[in-house]
């Protein structure tokens, strides 16, 4: 089986798993979509959505997240991972909105990261969900996945992310990124499979006797 082929029996059973998946950050509109995915880093969804529910009760635009300075946005985020660091971020990023974009959530890449705690991957995420633009955010689980398939050398996920773009249609890439995290989670998890126990993993390759070391991101 070819890498073009394993990517379409990918293709086929992440949709038969994950029909229509749907972003597992609660969002209601471009801002609060940008700050849940920045406090997402080192820090679960499901705890971001207990915090945010409350954060964004209080703060759904940039000016209402100014306003309340850095010590109330820490009080609400305060048991997400690098609480402190992205209480500044929020903070920063929120003016900066205010003052260079008119408030609004701009929708391009370079004008993305020029924000405090932004990098490329959350930039991706945002214009996808937000936006409907085609982009394929690579993370942790989709940057291990696409080398335990051999969709991807693994060289950082730069590479894995122009790698993927080529393999699967554009049309398809906002739900991929979604399906292909879902999976990681529930079946072929960082410390468990190796590349050996799930069923992608051993139907992609079925004579396979040792475990996949991946490069980390």
């Amino acid at each position: 089986m070819n890498k073009k082929e394993r990517a379409i029996l990918i293709e086929k059973e992440l949709g038969r798993l994950y029909k229509n998946p749907k972003p597992p950050l609660d969002f209601s509109n471009p801002f609060t979509l940008l700050i849940a995915v920045l406090l997402s880093a080192q820090c679960t969804d499901e705890r971001v959505n207990i915090v945010t529910k409350d954060l964004f009760k209080e703060a759904k635009t940039p000016e209402a997240m100014a306003a309340l300075g850095k010590n109330k946005i820490f009080s609400y985020i305060k048991t997400c991972g690098l609480a402190p660091k992205k209480s500044k971020a929020i903070l920063e990023t929120s003016k900066i909105l205010i003052k260079k974009f008119n408030s609004k959530v701009p929708q391009t890449i370079e004008e993305l990261i020029t924000l405090p705690g932004v990098g490329h991957k959350t930039a991706s995420v945002v214009l996808n969900q937000a936006f409907g633009q085609a982009t394929f955010a690579v993370d942790t689980h989709i940057h291990r996945l696409a080398q335990r398939w051999k969709l991807t050398n693994g060289k950082n996920v730069e590479q894995t992310e122009r790698d993927l773009k080529k393999l699967f249609p554009e049309g398809n890439w906002g739900a991929l990124h979604l399906q292909i995290i879902f999976y990681g989670r529930e079946f072929c998890e960082a410390r468990k499979c190796y590349g050996l126990e799930c069923k992608l993993c051993t139907t992609l390759f079925p004579k396979r006797n040792s475990k996949v070391i991946t490069n980390k991101a």
